[in-house]
């Protein structure tokens, strides 16, 4: 069925270097003090496997590891994923006008030197709003009716309704009035060159190569513990095994086939941690073919035997999906799930008027039932679910070709295997991704049932009420699906034994982002 990845094998490469000692005792003791004082500097630096960014821009864009390294937003998480403290040190919020004052922390500096103030905060959030500068975080602050600035230290937001989620979202990174103002929001030499507030910010940035931190010592929360953090640009899979074996890097997150090779190593430390990070088949619906093919999504979803996939292709290290909020409070169990059933999905097939030739394919008005998944480049767990996906689907007639572009053409594709998840607030991550023409829904899924409901839930406060509308929402996306949902991936990070601080009970998000969020307590011993 599945094609497993070809194991591992990598011989590294010891290179022998003749070292000459000159004959001045001087010279040799001034080389050796040398040495001691780059092993230092080396021993206090730690190298992640990251993947390349082409800007680093929080208010429009919404992924980025590095993010937290660099920014602080008014709120943070803490390791359980609830809202805490952060620039804002408290606040208040008046239910009768829905109004959220915060009380900013006094004496913070931006990496430049310059005061932060809530003039910053109300620029940042305003940007995002502003619809010219097309932000896929514009959902989260669209209620925002008002944004008042108190004084330097004091902002108050006044919003059209409640938002239950409001808190999570003022998590959202800070960026400086001061370098932005009257810069374009995309396209700025800013996001190449970000100034902070964060633990750490910006020494160099190489094309494709590397992105060097250094700690912030003026940090208002106190400098970091670690000197340096370098971003290494390592985007394939097995690139990162290799590097993590041969001792290029301090921290990699893994496939759980390469991880698995470093459980029992010495001299490392594996997290296998729980992510709301899904994978699934997401359907492009401005695309022509799903237009006249909606009606055979669920014969997809009861094809597709998810389990096998966990087993194989993620070594039994996620579980199946049916949703997106299955790591959240308000999940809905009870709603369809499409378990796995072959009769069903030839069922379905047949019923809408598909016929099953000699190819062992069904053809619809004379067409093959055929169509492409594309794949994200380096991601070899992806490319691995779709195969396995497609192995399947052939079995009961359905043609799914499996193809890795380039580069991603988001109207034009026919499929794509999507990654998403929050694990935080139950709005963020459907409100955004599932609304129709919100700022993440990237596949123009509209349902005028699921607008209602994400709404009625991002509104009341009442736990009953939103667990009744998100339950509400979970059902109506099972009938009408926007993707076929295939499993939940754990994610399998790799460090090296000396490194001390991670928080390995914390649920993570999508592509296993959040094990930074205490960076700043991270000891290299």
């Amino acid at each position: 069925m599945h094609k497993a990845m070809k194991k591992l094998t990598a011989l590294l490469l010891t290179a022998a270097m003749g070292l000459s000692v000159a004959a001045c005792g001087g010279k040799a003791s001034e080389e050796k003090a040398q040495t001691k004082q780059e092993t230092k500097e080396t021993n206090n630096t730690l190298v992640y496997a990251s993947g390349d960014y082409t800007r680093i821009n929080p208010a429009m864009d919404e992924h980025g590891e590095i993010n937290v390294l660099l920014f602080n937003g008014l709120t943070a998480h803490n390791d359980k994923n609830e809202v805490i403290p952060s620039l804002a040190k408290e606040w208040e919020y008046d239910k009768t006008s829905c109004t959220y004052t915060f009380h900013l922390e006094e004496g913070v500096t931006w990496h430049d030197g310059e005061p932060f103030t809530a003039e910053d905060v109300k620029f940042t959030i305003e940007a995002i709003m502003d619809p010219e500068n097309g932000s896929e975080n514009a959902p989260n602050f669209e209620d925002v009716k008002e944004i008042k600035v108190v004084d330097d230290n004091t902002i108050a937001f006044t919003l059209e309704a409640p938002n239950v989620a409001f808190l999570d979202y003022m998590t959202m990174a800070v960026l400086p009035k001061h370098l932005l103002e009257g810069e374009n929001m995309q396209e700025s030499d800013f996001f190449r060159n970000p100034v902070g507030t964060g633990p750490y910010k910006l020494e160099k940035w190489e094309d494709g190569q590397a992105i060097t931190l250094v700690k912030n010592d003026n940090y208002f929360k106190g400098a970091p513990n670690i000197d340096k953090i370098v971003f290494k640009i390592v985007e394939d899979d097995n690139a990162k095994a290799i590097q993590m074996q041969s001792g290029e890097l301090d921290l990699a997150q893994l496939t759980p086939k390469d991880a698995q090779n470093f459980k029992d190593k010495d001299g490392y430390t594996c997290y296998d941690m729980l992510t709301s990070d899904y994978r699934g088949i997401m359907y492009n619906f401005a695309n022509e073919y799903w237009q006249k093919n909606k009606d055979l999504i669920p014969a997809i979803n009861y094809a597709i035997d998810r389990q096998a996939i966990i087993d194989a292709v993620i070594l039994g290290q996620g579980m199946i999906a049916y949703g997106p909020l299955q790591r959240n409070i308000y999940n809905n169990e009870n709603v369809e799930q499409y378990s796995y059933d072959t009769r069903k999905a030839e069922e379905v097939l047949v019923k809408a008027g598909c016929e099953k030739k000699d190819d062992g394919f069904y053809y619809r008005d004379g067409k093959k039932i055929s169509f492409t998944c594309n794949c994200k480049v380096g991601d070899q767990v992806r490319v691995d679910i779709a195969q396995a996906a497609s192995q399947q689907l052939a079995a009961v007639g359905i043609e799914m070709k499996v193809e890795v572009p380039s580069k991603i053409d988001w109207g034009g594709q026919e499929a794509f295997l999507i990654g998403w998840g929050s694990p935080f607030d139950a709005d963020d991550h459907t409100y955004k991704v599932f609304g129709t023409n919100k700022g993440a829904n990237y596949n123009s899924y509209s349902n005028e049932k699921v607008d209602k409901y994400l709404l009625e839930a991002r509104q009341t406060e009442d736990t009953e009420k939103r667990k009744e509308a998100y339950g509400k929402f979970q059902e109506e996306l099972a009938k009408d699906p926007a993707y076929t949902f295939i499993c939940y991936i754990d994610a399998n990070y790799v460090a090296k034994s000396n490194i001390s601080g991670i928080s390995k009970d914390t649920v993570l998000g999508h592509h296993g982002v959040g094990i930074f969020w205490n960076v700043a307590e991270w000891k290299m011993n």
